[in-house]
């Protein structure tokens, strides 16, 4: 897909000038153009190669000031890319865009231990500002199944969710301080490392989430935790769906705050990625005819009193009938291979078709919502594979539909099939007051669909708060609204 703007493109000669300012800006090395553009892929789910007017790599907040006052007074929209592992297409640029990487901005600051904050350049990968804070001790309240690649300005620019959103909230919870720049260049720096500011309105909340739209976020300052090195891990398999929302009552009373993650997995997604026929699968500790399963995992400060916690609290649960057969992790390596089953989706993924959904639901709604869209999905589709997991604490499911396709679809055929799985997966969220993206945000993919999950009200706000922030339209224009 590709973007879409009422912003004039100007001519070649106009390309040409421009292009050869942002090389004085930012060094000739860092614009990328021809052959060193398209040997960068389009996105981590797309080889194919990226096609835009140039590729800009500014070092600091100085250069991206100076980059975006130069294409705001040419009118030159700009898609800023992080780690490009969005699943939206937030990301996606037309050949007359300009793409303004973070990657260069990827400075991790000092851990300030006594204050628990640490200041990083948007560009950094999330990996990387994990290991540094638990190298000083600490602990950042963000993870996801892409740390390796995707950047701390994505997280925040999507407000990303993850595996620990249960105890720690989404990105907005871990960002104390934004360094900004405005669409004309303007450097709004509240780089705050203090838990209490309420000196007037916080500014930075308007960024967080805004997928690049509203300005270009390039530092911030984040908030940190305890280290919690005492860990349990169990994969946990239930007869019923009630079972499953009873035991996360329990843990949740019973383990002092340190459940850390409930993850459910219903069990097509469960066999698939156990399925011992197929490569890369990982091996089912526990028997894979149940109909649903969760992984429980608790993180605590201190392995000697608050290790087995965890097991004692499922015990209980065991005893009460609600968890039909559970397994503890015993290594590493044993925890590593029960998170496989819910992180690998590259299984899932090879279905072609295959269409990725990110939703949020009353949890007590879950089970008819997914029985009632997989009845839908097989009188449309006979045969079709609809893969359901997510975070169940958090009332966000993960849900992947497969139609069994005979032969390859041309492209009229995948969109009419991907609408009308659409319908069937969105339909029922507006009466359940759910909503269409759960943590991935809006991107193009889910524009047409935002009336579902917002008010005309609220919407109408947005387009107000784009036309004041960034007037010209230069902003990765075409996402979330209109």
């Amino acid at each position: 897909m590709t973007g879409s703007s009422d912003t004039p493109v100007g001519s070649a000669s106009e390309i040409h000038t421009l292009i050869s300012r942002l090389r004085e800006i930012v060094g000739e090395d860092n614009v990328l153009t021809g052959a060193n553009l398209s040997a960068r892929a389009s996105h981590f789910r797309d080889a194919s190669p990226l096609h835009a007017a140039a590729l800009v790599r500014p070092a600091d907040t100085q250069e991206t000031s100076q980059v975006l006052s130069l294409c705001n007074t040419a009118s030159q929209v700009v898609v800023t890319h992080g780690g490009v592992t969005g699943l939206v297409d937030g990301d996606c640029c037309t050949p007359d865009d300009i793409v303004l990487s973070t990657e260069r901005m990827n400075t991790i600051e000092p851990v300030d231990v006594a204050g628990r904050t640490v200041s990083t350049g948007a560009g950094a990968i999330l990996q990387n500002v994990q290991q540094a804070v638990h190298d000083a001790g600490l602990q950042l309240g963000l993870d996801l199944g892409s740390r390796g690649s995707c950047t701390i300005g994505g997280n925040i620019s999507t407000n990303a969710g993850g595996l620990s959103v249960l105890r720690y909230g989404m990105m907005r919870e871990q960002v104390l301080g934004l360094e900004v720049v405005m669409a004309d260049g303007t450097i709004l720096s509240t780089m705050n490392r203090m838990m209490k500011n309420n000196a007037g309105y916080d500014l930075k909340q308007l960024f967080i989430g805004s997928e690049g739209t509203l300005g270009v976020i390039t530092r911030a300052v984040l908030r940190l935790r305890a280290a919690t090195p005492a860990v349990d891990t169990a994969l946990l398999a239930f007869d019923s769906f009630e079972h499953v929302t009873d035991t996360l009552h329990h843990l949740g009373q019973h383990l002092n705050g340190t459940l850390d993650s409930f993850e459910v997995i219903w069990q097509p997604f469960f066999r698939l990625n156990t399925d011992p026929g197929i490569e890369g699968t990982s091996q089912a500790p526990l028997a894979r005819d149940h109909p649903i399963y969760a992984i429980a995992e608790s993180r605590a400060t201190r392995t000697a009193t608050d290790s087995g916690v965890l097991p004692t609290a499922l015990e209980e649960a065991l005893e009460k009938g609600w968890v039909s057969d559970a397994v503890i992790a015993q290594s590493e390596r044993e925890r590593r291979n029960i998170w496989h089953i819910r992180e690998h989706i590259d299984i899932a993924l090879r279905h072609d078709p295959v269409f990725v959904y990110d939703i949020s639901l009353p949890i007590a709604d879950m089970q008819a919502y997914v029985s009632d869209i997989d009845t839908q999905l097989q009188t449309r589709w006979p045969g079709c594979n609809l893969y359901v997991y997510g975070h169940l604490a958090d009332g966000n499911l993960h849900v992947l539909v497969a139609p069994a396709a005979d032969e390859s679809l041309d492209e009229a055929t995948r969109l009419d099939w991907h609408r009308h799985s659409n319908t069937i997966v969105y339909g029922p969220l507006q009466g359940l007051g759910g909503s269409i993206s759960a943590e991935h945000g809006i991107g193009l993919s889910k524009k047409s669909y935002l009336s579902l999950s917002r008010t005309q009200a609220e919407i109408s706000l947005m387009r107000t708060l784009k036309k004041t922030l960034d007037p010209a339209g230069i902003l990765n224009p075409g996402k979330i609204i209109d």
